[in-house]
């Protein structure tokens, strides 16, 4: 049963909300459009604000679900954070789109919310404070992905079985992060309140 919960939390996370609502929307496909991502950010470019803001939700409502069926499966908190793993490698690589999904972001958000509220806080906060240094999402985003294993075992001291998935994790949204941080490290990259 515990495998299946597995399974079931990565096909929850692989819905593909953007993609779904360009699709009935625009009749096109979202992977062709603005940045070519299958996520919230890119829905509200091509959609708007509010349709962008929906998917976001949605897409945070994924990762909750995920952990919320693991715990109703088991006690076991190794269990649960593989639930949230799953559920943002469905996201980040959703089979019904050949494996090209979104950055996983809102998911883990959502599953942390469950998982572990302050580890999402901390995160959260560390998320702002390299927006506040570098003035660049993506990199404020690789920071906090980078830094989430270290603020899981703070707040929670997992045990090995429970860390290693939010490694795993932190892995998975850094990979994702990778051509955005390269054009950081070349420049490329917009700046919050700046002109490029």
């Amino acid at each position: 049963m515990k495998p299946l919960v597995l399974v079931a939390a990565y096909f929850l996370g692989s819905v593909p909300f953007a993609y779904l609502f360009v699709r009935v929307r625009l009749r096109t496909d979202i992977r062709r459009q603005g940045s070519g991502t299958v996520g919230a950010t890119n829905a509200g470019r091509v959609l708007g604000l509010g349709w962008g803001l929906l998917v976001m939700l949605l897409d945070v409502g994924k990762g909750a679900l995920a952990v919320w069926l693991a715990t109703g499966v088991t006690g076991n908190p190794a269990w649960h954070a593989a639930a949230l793993c799953a559920a943002a490698v469905g996201h980040c690589f959703p089979v019904w789109l050949s494996f090209h999904g979104g950055k996983g972001l809102a998911t883990t958000a959502g599953g942390l919310l469950l998982l572990s509220p302050l580890s999402l806080a901390l995160s959260v906060g560390v998320w702002l404070l390299g927006l506040g240094a570098f003035r660049v999402v993506t990199a404020a985003s690789s920071l906090a992905a980078a830094l989430l294993p270290v603020v899981f075992w703070y707040v929670r001291r997992p045990s090995l079985l429970a860390e290693l998935p939010v490694v795993m994790l932190s892995i998975v949204l850094l990979y994702k992060q990778a051509p955005n941080l390269r054009r950081f490290v070349r420049g490329e990259e917009p700046k919050v309140g700046g002109k490029e």
